[in-house]
């Protein structure tokens, strides 16, 4: 511990195994066994991400590389300073438990890592989420990143430059995470994302927010999006490989994972709908945060989001009977954008032409989903560029010129799917069929839509397949779902608008003809 300048005053834990984690959780009443064997945690009031109170240090290393603003907010060294010296001495009086680990399944550009944590149950958590070690590789380990969390540690704004009690803090000359004030586990390994989201660029890897398959044939498919957009539930399909449900690079060999776990969001979650995903719950290894529990049965209610919307498994990829292990692929002959729209107006699937795809990319049109971040209660719309904007340190045309230049060279297909609205807006019409989205997926990744036939939507400008096995005719057509023509057209005209003011920011840089990709 010294080489983190820890001092520690009690006990020293070092890659426990899960069996282990849980008793240490259990011992500090922090946690709880439930029906088939998975651990419940409860981490209110921080039931998703603190975006505004995320930080990265600003020095020598940063300062030109970084985009600057209400993402990547600055902090200045002698803030991290201060805000280290509190929380090493405060991790100096707990218990520790640190767990060796690697982000990145590619042998040339992963990453390692070290948790060092007060709490059991987030060491389990990177067990779970982070690619697992061999008892030989733990020998002699060096981190390349060193997480120090600190859930329990309240940051000072005054003293520390923090923006309330909680802080998440990237220092890429120390090489260092602060997470303060936060039991969200979501934030350890968004922060690691982060990381890597940097530092890949520079090696020719596009780091990407999204999840990836693979079919019988060697197909890979990309799912890009934000989380509730479907990421995790679309590439858990029982007739193709998972390589991942969250975080991927695209190298000149393809494609790899960040990770070695998934964390699915499971509100609603039911055996009937999303088979691996439901079973990998029911495991001895699997947290399960802000679930609400049966007292006598110690049974979950996953309908139940009195805690959150946002309640979330965690486990490792391998609880997925078909994932592909080592968590890697070749080039993606299929890219999927996944978008929920609250206003119930995008076509369910259309197919892009290269500059539409790097308009969409550049938008990332969504809509926040209740409980992903806090304070959101509801569905937001919302653009995050690249699917992913809180997660890039760098300006998001880096990140979308080298995703042109991937999609050109191996040619892939890019379909915009919307997971979200349909007969109405948010409150007015209902989700998409999850049925419906999968045959319309698997349709696109069989190639069953080669010689289909295809219309322009009038506003979008986006080519709709006129029909698809399994899905009635009227779904593909947003229009002919709702009662009310007029008010289609208002909420149609309305989230056009909202896609060109949002993109006058990267006209400039992203040329006339991807500028002109956009709605009508």
């Amino acid at each position: 511990m010294q080489q983190h300048g820890l001092d520690p005053r009690k006990a020293v834990h070092r890659n426990l195994s899960p069996t282990r984690l849980y008793e240490e959780s259990f011992a500090r009443d922090d946690g709880r066994l439930i029906h088939m064997g998975a651990l419940s945690t409860i981490t209110a009031p921080h039931t998703g991400r603190s975006p505004n109170d995320r930080f990265v240090v600003r020095d020598e290393l940063t300062e030109s590389v970084v985009d600057w603003g209400a993402v990547n907010v600055p902090m200045t060294p002698e803030h991290f300073d201060s805000l280290r010296a509190d929380i090493v001495e405060h991790l100096n009086d707990s218990d520790l438990f640190v767990h060796d680990a690697r982000a990145g399944s590619d042998e040339t550009h992963g990453l390692n890592i070290r948790v060092i944590s007060e709490s059991p149950w987030h060491a389990l958590f990177a067990y779970n989420m982070f690619l697992r070690l061999s008892p030989e590789e733990q020998e002699g380990f060096e981190p390349q990143f060193t997480v120090l969390h600190a859930p329990h540690f309240h940051a000072d704004p005054a003293r520390h430059g923090s923006n309330s009690e909680t802080a998440i803090v990237v220092n890429f000359a120390a090489r260092e995470v602060l997470v303060a004030g936060s039991r969200y586990a979501g934030e350890i390994k968004k922060s690691i994302f982060s990381v890597l989201n940097h530092l890949l660029p520079g090696a020719g890897v596009l780091p990407m927010h999204c999840s990836a398959n693979v079919g019988p044939a060697g197909d890979v498919a990309l799912f890009f999006g934000l989380s509730g957009t479907g990421k995790t539930t679309l590439s858990a399909d029982a007739s193709r490989g998972l390589i991942g449900d969250d975080e991927h690079g695209w190298s000149d060999d393809g494609v790899f994972n960040f990770e070695g776990g998934c964390y699915a969001k499971t509100i609603r979650l039911s055996q009937e709908s999303e088979p691996e995903i439901y079973r990998a719950t029911q495991m001895f290894g699997t947290i399960l945060e802000n679930v609400v529990l049966d007292e006598d049965t110690r049974e979950i209610n996953f309908d139940d989001g009195s805690i959150t919307e946002n309640t979330r498994a965690s486990y490792p990829i391998h609880y997925i009977p078909n994932a592909v292990l080592p968590s890697r692929g070749g080039h993606p002959r299929n890219v999927v954008f996944l978008t929920a729209d609250a206003f119930g107006v995008l076509p369910p699937i259309s197919r892009l032409t290269p500059e539409q795809a790097m308009y969409h990319f550049l938008s990332g049109y969504t809509a926040k989903v209740a409980g992903t971040e806090r304070g959101v209660t509801e569905p937001q719309a919302t653009f995050s560029a690249c699917f992913g904007a809180p997660f890039l340190p760098r300006h998001p045309g880096v990140y979308a010129d080298m995703l042109g230049e991937k999609l050109r060279e191996h040619g892939a297909k890019v379909w915009l799917v919307n997971t979200g609205w349909s007969g109405g807006g948010h409150g007015v019409g209902s989700r998409m069929k999850l049925a419906h989205t999968r045959a319309m997926v698997n349709a696109a990744l069989a190639g069953d839509l080669e010689g289909a036939e295809f219309a322009s939507d009038p506003v979008f400008g986006v080519d709709v397949p006129v029909s698809v096995p399994g899905v009635p005719d009227e779904v593909l057509r947003p229009r002919d779902t709702w009662a009310d023509g007029e008010a289609y057209a208002a909420a149609a005209a309305e989230l056009a608008a909202m896609f060109k003011a949002n993109f006058e920011k990267f006209a400039d840089d992203a040329g006339e003809a991807v500028s002109a990709a956009g709605p009508r």
